[in-house]
């Protein structure tokens, strides 16, 4: 029992310092280990949706990133904007005559009562050019504010203010520069107030 307490008193270290190879093993070691979790040779693991838990998403061919830059275009977005102006004004267009007392009625004759065809022409009439009217508009809002974004790089409320200006100036300007004026100001108040609301 002396024995045994004389030998730890002698070596009051440990075993792991009995000699001085021992410690540059254990900081080899240690060394090794971090250039495996932290250094230049730790494995590059792609961060695969499929190993994360999701859907495996392949690479995408070049028609997919044509189509991409296609339906990214100015022209594009003016062309679907037109379409839905269009359909939209087209049904505000025959709800308005649907909902008006004087559709139909001959303003040279307006004791007679107008027929079935000649309500219906009247609505047609009357959406069709709100339809024309829409689209208009819808392209012309479209196309500027996808110019303008392109143009400062941004995306944010002033692209639609600014495009409304433009849209609402170019459409006023027809009667006269009053006109055009107040409709450079009210399309870009309204489209400030729609950017506002939607953001």
């Amino acid at each position: 029992m002396a024995a045994s307490t004389g030998a730890a008193a002698s070596d009051p270290h440990g075993p792991a310092s009995a000699g001085p190879g021992g410690s540059d093993i254990t900081s080899f070691q240690y060394s090794m280990i971090l250039d495996h979790l932290i250094g230049d040779k730790r494995p590059v693991k792609d961060l695969n949706p499929g190993v994360m838990g999701g859907l495996p998403v392949p690479p995408k061919s070049d028609e997919q990133k044509m189509i991409e830059r296609g339906m990214e275009s100015c022209g594009f977005k003016a062309v679907l904007a037109c379409v839905g102006g269009f359909v939209l004004g087209g049904a505000f267009g025959v709800f308005t005559a649907g909902i008006d007392t004087n559709v139909g009625f001959d303003p040279k004759d307006p004791l007679k009562t107008p027929t079935a065809r000649e309500v219906l022409k009247d609505m047609g009439q009357r959406g069709m050019s709100y339809a024309k009217n829409f689209a208009i508009v819808g392209a012309m809002f479209s196309c500027t504010e996808c110019i303008i974004e392109s143009h400062r790089g941004k995306s944010d409320w002033k692209n639609a203010v600014y495009s409304g200006c433009v849209t609402g100036g170019a459409i006023g300007f027809r009667a006269g520069l009053k006109a055009g004026v107040l409709g450079c100001g009210g399309f870009a108040a309204f489209s400030a107030a729609i950017e506002y609301y939607l953001r």
